[in-house]
């Protein structure tokens, strides 16, 4: 579970001018203990391609479990399904954490809801509400992205494996800078009517936590996570459309499954449908 904030909701979350550079002194010192434990290596970029593809490339060198990069701007972000991440320069937050299991690939299927059910928690406890998680890997504001995963995973057929997890958040990002996402977005700002978080600060509390989260994953799987993901389920019960290529699956949200499939009642009978093939969209 996230660390709880001290105080009234922003307490700990110092205020910062509008441009705050990430620094690895203020990050380290941010950790819990725990937390501190659990990082192996610490790495930010002035700028890299994608935060992802360069842990994934560690790890294919030996980094090992723990080992995290961020960056203040990627030149080549990426989003799910091959979709470009837009990354300006020091106004968002752009993070990847490299974790090593035993397990087999095909074991962590669910990990993109164990993280995206931390994450909300992190933002909510920042004093962010009307948060919905969109299956499988989005954070939403009022219907708008606040946020992004893209989970990638390697290794062994019977494992051992290892899972990039990426973290694109919208802290102040101006509409300008917007103009090329496909599709309705929004800032931390803007959810925070304008009050300042550190972005040290919240890279710490996200790294914490996400670390933590990832660590009883592999000890204990997706069940811990399943009703705290729900909690944030806000299309539940509703008609949704399935896009799958060129398909589309009408039917209605019946939730995620006991493996973090999403449950859809269909025409033809309740159907489930595992993350990463579909893309899901409020009908």
């Amino acid at each position: 579970m996230p660390t709880p904030l001290p105080g009234p909701v922003t307490a700990g979350w110092p205020a910062v001018s509008e441009l705050e550079l990430l620094d690895t002194g203020q990050i380290r010192a941010g950790l819990s203990d725990a937390g501190r434990d659990r990082l192996a290596r610490l790495e930010i970029h002035d700028q890299i391609d994608s935060t992802n593809t360069h842990l994934m490339r560690e790890a294919s060198a030996g980094a090992p479990s723990g080992a995290v990069c961020l960056a203040e701007r990627q030149t080549a972000g990426r989003g799910r399904r091959g979709r470009a991440w837009i990354s300006p320069f020091g106004v968002n937050l752009y993070l990847s954490i490299l974790w090593r299991y035993p397990l087999a690939p095909a074991a962590l299927g669910g990990a993109s809801l164990a993280v995206g059910a931390a994450l909300a928690e992190i933002l909510r406890t920042a004093g962010v509400s009307d948060l919905a998680l969109k299956w499988p890997n989005d954070i939403l504001w009022q219907g708008r992205k606040l946020a992004g995963l893209l989970l990638e995973v390697a290794g062994e057929s019977q494992g051992p494996s290892h899972l990039v997890v990426g973290v694109g958040l919208n802290l102040r990002m101006d509409p300008t800078q917007g103009n090329d996402i496909d599709q309705p977005w929004t800032t931390l700002d803007q959810a925070l009517n304008g009050k300042p978080l550190s972005r040290n600060r919240l890279a710490a509390r996200i790294l914490d936590d996400l670390m933590a989260a990832l660590e009883q994953y592999g000890s204990e799987g997706l069940a811990p996570f399943l009703d705290r993901w729900r909690q944030f389920d806000t299309l539940q019960g509703k008609p949704v459309r399935l896009l799958m290529g060129e398909r589309i699956i009408e039917g209605r949200h019946a939730g995620i499954g006991p493996d973090g499939s999403l449950q859809l009642d269909t025409p033809d009978g309740r159907r489930s449908f595992q993350t990463g093939e579909v893309s899901l969209r409020g009908s």
